[in-house]
């Protein structure tokens, strides 16, 4: 199962193979949100609180490190192959393998935080911990909510039930893919705006547009919105279920470890698209209509590293430009924004506006498409 070879014919009739050389590689996302889970162990075994801080170090110091280390890869499977490499269910079995590990990992951290004599700074380590890696649900849950499986959507809503992220499918899908690179978008960060800014429009913003949209959608079908047949509030009740039990479980100091988790997990999502779009603008034809969405409307990452912990959410400009297409199928290009390292090196430089703003404005100027001309960037 780790390994297949497809078979294929080249345009002229010759015969061709393909193999796909993450195949086994790709269980790096399955097992990845396991790690506050080891962090837990590890404290346990050691007895030290910094211990705790090992997923921290591991994401952000081993992360960027391997990513500079190995490289990018510019590789792109046949298109000959893709019906086959994506009708293959071993990929999408390990997106759905994922979502009860997201589950564990939440209950574990917070069963170690409530039963656990930690002091103030081993119980705050591991509330962000796990909320740093329950924001890695959001992209689980990104992945398949694209998708048409009812499987798929059903586990989409349960992946962002973890973080209490339950509106994101339908503000990303609906909201976020069809304004994205304009100012009308609030999950499209503007040339010069800082994260933290970004973060003060881009969170309230999805949820209110979210929700104006699904609410609209079940009017259009003469249902209210405050109803089962909203997919949001079908997440929301499973948040209430499991993060409801924990307090249950572990005592009302479990309301203050789920609300930093989950404003850190946000934060990991507002992160990701900051990154994503930052400047980047569809321009409007003659008759005001913004053009189609393109690949050169999204920041690309092929490092290979990080692409391999985040199933392929760094090939960002052909999901933008193909949404239906699967994580092993997305392609690069080479006439796109790139960015100069992946997600999580590139968070950390988001974190210090100066540094971002000196790295991202100036490549973001000389881009072929923009060549320093402000009117075709988003500001």
């Amino acid at each position: 199962m780790l390994s297949k070879t497809f078979h294929f014919s080249t345009p002229d009739g010759r015969a061709a193979s393909y193999s796909d050389r993450k195949r086994g590689l790709w269980l790096l996302s399955v097992v990845y949100p396991l790690l506050p889970v080891f962090a837990v162990w590890l404290h346990a075994f050691s007895g030290s609180e910094w211990a705790l801080l090992v997923p921290i170090l591991f994401s952000y110091g081993f992360g960027p490190l391997m990513d500079g280390l190995l490289g990018e890869d510019q590789s792109n499977p046949p298109e000959q192959t893709v019906p086959e490499l994506e009708s293959d269910r071993y990929y999408r079995i390990l997106t759905w393998l994922t979502v009860p590990l997201h589950v564990v990992a939440l209950v574990v951290a917070a069963w170690w935080a409530g039963t656990q004599e930690l002091s103030l700074f081993g119980w705050l380590a591991l509330a962000v911990v796990a909320g740093l890696f329950s924001g890695v649900a959001v992209n689980t849950a990104h992945e398949m909510g694209h998708k048409r499986e009812s499987v798929e959507q059903v586990l989409s809503r349960v992946a962002l039930a973890v973080p209490a992220y339950g509106h994101f499918t339908v503000e990303h899908n609906f909201g976020h893919h069809k304004h994205v690179a304009t100012p009308e978008d609030c999950a499209s960060a503007r040339m010069g705006e800082s994260i933290y800014h970004f973060a003060l429009r881009e969170m309230p913003g999805g949820i209110r547009r979210a929700w104006r949209i699904e609410r609209n959608r079940l009017a259009r079908r003469g249902h209210g919105a405050w109803s089962l047949r909203n997919s949001i509030v079908q997440s929301w009740l499973i948040t209430l279920a499991l993060q409801g039990s924990l307090v249950v479980a572990f005592g009302p100091m479990m309301l203050a470890f789920l609300l930093i988790h989950n404003l850190v997990a946000w934060f990991q999502l507002t992160s990701a698209n900051y990154v994503e779009h930052y400047g980047l603008l569809r321009l409007k034809d003659k008759g005001g209509q913004y053009e189609r969405c393109q690949p050169h409307h999204s920041w690309n990452s092929n490092h290979i590293f990080s692409n391999l912990l985040l199933f392929h959410l760094e090939r960002h400009s052909d999901h933008h430009a193909h949404p239906l297409r699967r994580y092993q199928s997305l392609r690069h290009f080479d006439d796109v924004p790139r960015l100069p390292t992946g997600y999580f090196g590139m968070f950390l430089l988001a974190y210090v506006p100066p540094l971002w703003f000196r790295v991202m404005d100036r490549r973001l100027l000389q881009l072929p498409h923009i060549d320093g001309d402000l009117s075709r960037v988003n500001r």
